[in-house]
């Protein structure tokens, strides 16, 4: 069933037609955090005829590579990669079966990207699940357990998961986000916490995206990285390249008066992440105090440990930061 549907624009379910979403054909690397990698194909595999695959939900950083986790993953399995993009507009039928009015006035039905993937047997991203409401997880309920279905009110039809169907979902943490409820997180594991990249690894993902760039451009920017990640503060890969890319494109702009690789490096740190960046010592600490003098963001060790426990991973750094603070009497 999943080749014949994939090769297929329509598939026909309970004498509904719907038409299918076309697979991402991105194609997309994965340089270092192999265990991160490991542990969603973990997630994915099937050791038992009764045993189900997992939803896992994937967190950290806007930037830090999260869809890209996912995308080679799929590309490991071999498996056709669809990407639902959610929003705090996402509806259920936005998640399931769309109504669109056709050319011949009749009503045409779209399969969304995720029940795409199900039909086909392919892996499907839901892209910063965070930012959907209540109502359109409760659509994905049954398909998050062991009843892998969901229910299509507006085409009155029950969609059943191919067996090799999988999916996981990425998560960002910002003001615009919603709680997702916990029935729907209980049924989200496990949760997989993506972490910054070590410096080579940081090199080595902007020398793939942007291998025509210059190296000591490469070098300035893997350098500010590391230095944002020591200080805690949220500066991405992303960022990295989108620095790398407006500095380049500065400098090429005029080659009669081509634009000093420093002076357009630095304008690109100002027009990328704005002023605070031009410091990142003073926006580490300007941070630090906005949050009553707590490290930002929060990581592993806030979960378990209370800031002044000596089994905090960070009891040393926070212990240093005491003494700075009596020197300064």
């Amino acid at each position: 069933m999943a080749a014949s549907a994939q090769q297929a624009k329509t598939v026909e379910i309970g004498g509904v037609t719907l038409h299918l979403s076309t697979p991402d054909s991105t194609e997309q690397g994965w340089i270092g955090q192999d265990e991160i990698l490991r542990q969603l194909s973990a997630c994915w595999l099937v050791v038992d005829p009764r045993d189900l695959p997992l939803a896992p939900r994937l967190v950290g950083p806007p930037g830090i590579g999260k869809t890209t986790l996912a995308m080679a993953a799929a590309q490991l399995r071999k498996q056709a990669l669809y990407i639902n993009q959610c929003t705090a507009d996402t509806r259920p039928e936005d998640l399931l079966v769309t109504p669109v009015l056709s050319e011949q006035g009749k009503i045409a039905y779209h399969a969304s990207p995720l029940v795409t993937a199900m039909i086909v047997g392919g892996v499907c991203v839901l892209d910063e699940g965070n930012r959907m409401n209540e109502k359109s997880w409760a659509s994905l309920a049954p398909l998050l357990d062991h009843r892998r279905y969901v229910e299509s009110i507006i085409a009155g039809i029950t969609i059943k998961a191919h067996p090799e169907f999988r999916c996981c979902v990425t998560m960002n943490e910002d003001e615009s986000t919603y709680e997702v409820p916990d029935y729907i997180l209980s049924r989200l594991q496990p949760q997989l916490a993506l972490g910054f990249p070590e410096r080579d690894d940081e090199l080595a993902i902007l020398k793939y995206h942007l291998p025509f760039a210059p190296s000591e451009l490469l070098e300035l920017t893997v350098d500010f990285l590391q230095k944002a990640h020591e200080l805690r503060l949220d500066f991405s890969p992303r960022d990295g390249i989108n620095i790398l890319r407006f500095a380049i494109k500065r400098m090429a702009q005029d080659p009669d008066h081509p634009l000093g690789r420093d002076r357009a490096w630095a304008e690109s740190i100002l027009c990328v992440l704005g002023e605070e960046a031009a410091d990142l010592e003073s926006m580490a600490q300007r941070r630090r105090r906005a949050l009553g003098g707590q490290h930002t963001p929060m990581g592993l060790g806030d979960l378990f440990f209370s800031p002044d426990d000596p089994l905090h991973p960070d009891a040393d750094e926070l212990d240093d930061d005491e003494e700075d603070d009596d020197d300064a009497y």
